[in-house]
């Protein structure tokens, strides 16, 4: 991100404005032409809450935003016109503007947050690349930090790793070299990196992740990520685990093409969420000590490939009957989230692209949540509603359970059709024995359609859930 983002005392003159306003009194005197406020009264006299004046060469954007709205509410309208602005002003060709805000103070953050975001674009495969770029924001605001202004921007790039990840193919991002772009966001981040290979994870005796890698013609990977500052504020780690499906075709239960197999390329959409958590947290210089799990392989139908009605042996000793080789997520998060007692966790949170029946229910507007621990799950439905990830609440009722018996084994990896987000979610509770969430983001993680601040493609969506919560733990 080549942004800059300077704080100003005066209004500068001969620069494009953008203002947030509540009510039609606060807009300054002497900030348009006779002519141009004329247009903006009549635009306010018809209700209309979004007006751009054109003042060639620059523009004067205009977000009224009512006081009658919802904290939530106010965030996210004032999040969405940082992302309508970025588009007027790439539409213009405008390399910089200043923003002005006379609505609650906390809403120029997220203002500068949504031009942020709605500024990734993924052109690597463009033989021609686009030439536009936003050089400079100028805020001025008394109330919004430097410090909050540097966080913002690291917290954007952060989303921007996880979204490139998302969107590479797997021919450029088998699991090794998804290790290979987390050593070097560890290093760029200043975060450490521990990479498990195929050997390692062979001794450990991780059955689902090496049952799931089995009909690939590339190794498995386990890495392990770290952000520990000097006196973190915990005694004990917070641990994310991101589910690191690089590609799955469904195994030789073999997914259809259409509206499924095609974009399989984001079944490591927890993967990146949890990357990209580690590298904002690293980048921001948070208090609290993290641990990053993070599970990867592809899931392809080789000769070799594990088959339905195979038992195999997780890195915890429980036995699992495999009655459908795509739902393979959950066979490598049980090892990981096995794996995660190890750290003592004070609370452990997978991601993952888990179950098409998420996405039935939410579609893009938001991911599941469910798990052991009722107040982190309210505090992370709040942040949800402030940052605009959005969770809705679902129970892990023991008659959940009841499928996942097997005659042959421990478990089936299945269960049923019906309740099948909460029987995954049921799944992975037997390999915890600590605080646990799980989130599945199998709706929103990767989108068909800009929206707002969120280019089509993958979102990061997580990334920015997760640097909210942990940061603000105690």
């Amino acid at each position: 991100m080549n942004i800059q983002i300077t704080k100003i005392k005066d209004t500068k003159k001969k620069v494009s404005t953008a203002l947030l306003f509540s009510e039609s009194t606060q807009i300054p005197a002497g900030l348009l032409q006779r002519n141009e406020a004329a247009y903006l009264n009549n635009k306010l006299d018809k209700e209309e809450e979004e007006i751009v004046v054109h003042s060639y060469p620059n523009i004067s954007f205009f977000q009224k935003i009512s006081g009658d709205l919802s904290r939530a509410a106010k965030l996210e309208k004032a999040r969405s016109a940082g992302g309508k602005l970025f588009k007027h002003l790439k539409a213009e060709g405008i390399k910089s503007v200043q923003l002005l805000n006379f609505c609650d103070p906390e809403l120029m953050s997220v203002f500068v947050e949504g031009i942020l975001l709605a500024s990734y674009s993924f052109t690597k495969y463009f033989t021609k690349k686009e030439e536009y770029g936003l050089k400079q924001i100028f805020v001025n605001d008394v109330t919004t930090t430097d410090k909050q202004l540097q966080d913002l921007a690291a917290i954007a790039e952060a989303v921007f790793v996880a979204r490139d990840l998302v969107n590479e193919p797997l021919s450029t991002l088998s699991a090794v070299k998804l290790a290979s772009e987390i050593s070097k966001c560890g290093d760029k981040a200043d975060f450490d990196v521990e990479v498990f290979n195929h050997q390692k994870i062979k001794s450990l005796k991780m059955g689902g992740l090496l049952a799931v890698n089995k009909g690939s013609i590339d190794p498995p990977t386990f890495s392990v990520l770290e952000w520990k500052p000097k006196n973190a504020r915990n005694k004990k780690p917070i641990v994310l685990v991101g589910k690191g499906i690089v590609y799955d075709t469904g195994g030789l239960s073999l997914k259809p093409t259409p509206n499924s197999m095609d974009y399989m390329k984001s079944d490591m959409g927890g993967a990146a969420a949890a990357i990209g958590a580690l590298y904002a947290l690293a980048k921001i210089k948070s208090p609290i000590h993290v641990i990053g799990l993070i599970p990867a392989t592809d899931n392809r139908p080789d000769g070799n490939a594990y088959v339905p009605g195979d038992v195999i042996t997780m890195f915890d000793g429980t036995t699992v009957e495999i009655k459908n080789t795509d739902a393979e997520g959950r066979l490598i998060l049980a090892d990981a989230l096995s794996y995660a007692k190890k750290f003592d966790p004070e609370l452990v949170i997978d991601l993952a692209t888990l179950t098409g029946s998420a996405a039935v229910l939410s579609g893009s507007a938001g991911a599941a949540i469910m798990g052991n621990s009722p107040e982190n799950i309210q505090r992370l439905k709040e942040i949800g509603d402030l940052t605009h990830e959005r969770l809705i609440e679902l129970p892990l009722w023991d008659d959940f359970k009841k499928p996942l018996k097997s005659p042959i084994a421990d478990l089936n990896n299945l269960g049923t059709r019906e309740g099948q987000t909460m029987i995954a979610g049921k799944f992975l509770e037997h390999f915890t024995a600590y605080p646990w969430i799980h989130l599945d983001i199998a709706g929103p993680a990767f989108i068909f359609e800009d929206e707002a601040y969120r280019p089509k493609g993958g979102t990061g969506i997580g990334t920015r859930l997760l640097v909210n919560f942990i940061n603000s733990m105690t």
